[in-house]
């Protein structure tokens, strides 16, 4: 299949960092599709030979396994051209209609690498050029807007140029392999379907941590927040999947609305609610993994006195039938206490206890990263037990685990998050992405939350970096009678 893609922003750091190195292990492993063009669009003055240069360099610094050897690199990069725009110059957007008409590709993905700010100018001038032809994809990076009204006239300017179908809204955690797996674990195996609702479910947690902190993005970072680059869309998509009926076929739209119903059922948030059930904190100095770290209001770029959370925990409810009365705790952090992301099924314990000693419920993890497997913990009798003075003959139960590593189960390797979701803007696959209408859901649940944060700046509680969060956010599960994954 002949297709042209090219990336707005071709020398962002998202670009070079991300994309390229994921369109090269696509081409390294066969699956990217012949006849494909690549081209790079930015400001600087360079021509193919120049960036190709440049970008080989950049790929140097990718780890060993996915760096390409001066051969495989030469190869690759015959697919990959480089064009000098101006993005607020309409004379520019007609040099790239004649590079594009120069063939006709079956498929044209426009993927915006760019700031989300220039998204609608970009999109109208694609419109002003005739590139939105039916042929035509715009793939638009996260974050989506800043707001739920700036997600809104983005949306507005881009459904003014493209259809719903070709405008593909990328949250790249939905590529990673064991997000797919969510979908497989619940509607691929009947195992847990009659035990996926409130009757069986205490609570579930949804963890995003990371032990790294802003580093070089604290300009960018301050403007953002944990609420809005993790929450808004990585663990409300994540919550979606594990909350969401069965859809009625594999349909991108079937499987999209059901989100959207989870979505449209969280309860909402008032000033009362977010004071209870949203805590936020922002690291200090401490030590993480051994080593001596700066905190938040030290990095570089950081403003003095920013009140900008890098952590956020969230009590949130679904409001239907299947879920009403279930916790889902959603977390997020910088500089916590390892990498670590996971969601957490938590089970009611045995109605009635037969055996001796007090036992922990039923729990299932889903990890995420970075390990990619799950975990059903489980109790067992050891068969040990020789005491006389047991009349019962019921010995304590002990913890087990089966524990099932898909790295292990799957020992090829397997396709990475930006590999799997270019594969499919390619190939017109809409599943993995977020529709419009998901998105603006999204904003409109966590609005009250940033509304009440921009009233009360004061509120950010600190933490030390290489620890779990704020004591704050460990009261707000144990008020519930629960306690974190890590804590139990």
């Amino acid at each position: 299949m002949a297709f042209d893609l090219v990336f707005f922003g071709g020398t962002g750091d998202l670009t070079w960092r991300k994309l390229m190195p994921a369109l090269f292990q696509a081409w390294r492993h066969g699956s990217l599709p012949l006849g494909g063009r690549i081209l790079a669009v930015a400001r600087d003055d360079r021509d193919d030979a120049g960036y190709r240069a440049w970008l080989k360099e950049r790929l140097a610094e990718a780890d060993s396994a996915k760096r390409p050897s001066d051969d495989e690199f030469e190869q690759f990069s015959r697919a990959i051209h480089y064009l000098r725009m101006d993005l607020s110059q309409p004379a520019d957007y007609a040099r790239l209609t004649a590079w594009l008409a120069e063939r006709q590709a079956d498929t044209v993905v426009m993927y915006l690498a760019t700031s989300p700010h220039l998204f609608p100018q970009i999109c109208e001038q694609l419109g002003a050029a005739g590139l939105n032809h039916e042929r035509v994809r715009v793939v638009l990076e996260k974050p989506l807007g800043h707001d739920l009204a700036s997600a809104q006239e983005i949306n507005r300017v881009v459904r003014s140029v493209f259809s719903e179908r070709q405008a593909l809204r990328i949250d790249h955690y939905l590529g990673k392999p064991a997000v797919q797996n969510l979908m497989a674990l619940r509607f691929g195996n009947v195992l847990f379907e009659p035990l996926w609702r409130r009757e069986r479910v205490a609570n579930i947690q949804i963890t995003l941590a990371e032990s790294l902190g802003v580093g070089t993005r604290g300009d960018f970072y301050n403007r953002t927040g944990a609420l809005r680059d993790m929450i808004q869309n990585h663990a409300l998509q994540l919550l979606t999947m594990m909350a969401m009926e069965p859809p009625s076929s594999a349909d991108a739209d079937a499987i999209r609305d059901e989100k959207l119903k989870v979505l449209r059922s969280l309860k909402p948030f008032d000033a009362v609610s977010v004071a209870r059930d949203v805590v936020r904190g922002q690291y200090r100095a401490g030590n993480v993994m051994g080593q001596a770290v700066r905190g938040y209001q030290e990095e570089d770029k950081v403003p003095p006195g920013s009140h900008t959370e890098t952590f956020v925990a969230i009590k949130c409810e679904v409001q239907n039938w299947r879920w009403a009365g279930v916790p889902f705790y959603l977390r997020t952090g910088k500089r916590l206490a390892q990498r670590h992301s996971e969601i957490v099924v938590n089970f009611h314990p045995t109605p009635h206890p037969i055996f001796p000693g007090s036992h922990a419920p039923n729990r299932l993890v889903i990890k995420l990263q970075p390990e990619d497997g799950l975990e059903l913990h489980l109790l067992a009798a050891r068969g040990t037990e020789r005491s006389v003075f047991n009349p019962e003959g019921l010995e304590a139960l002990s913890p087990v685990s089966l524990d099932l590593d898909f790295d292990k189960a799957f020992p090829t390797e397997r396709v990475g998050a930006y590999e799997r979701m270019l594969l499919d803007a390619i190939a017109g696959r809409l599943n993995l992405f977020v529709r419009s209408d998901e998105q603006e859901q999204a904003w409109r649940w966590v609005e009250p939350v940033l509304q009440a944060w921009k009233h009360d700046p004061s509120g950010v509680k600190t933490y030390t970096a290489g620890t779990w969060g704020p004591p704050a956010a460990s009261a707000l599960v144990a008020r519930d009678g629960f306690a974190w994954a890590e804590e139990a």
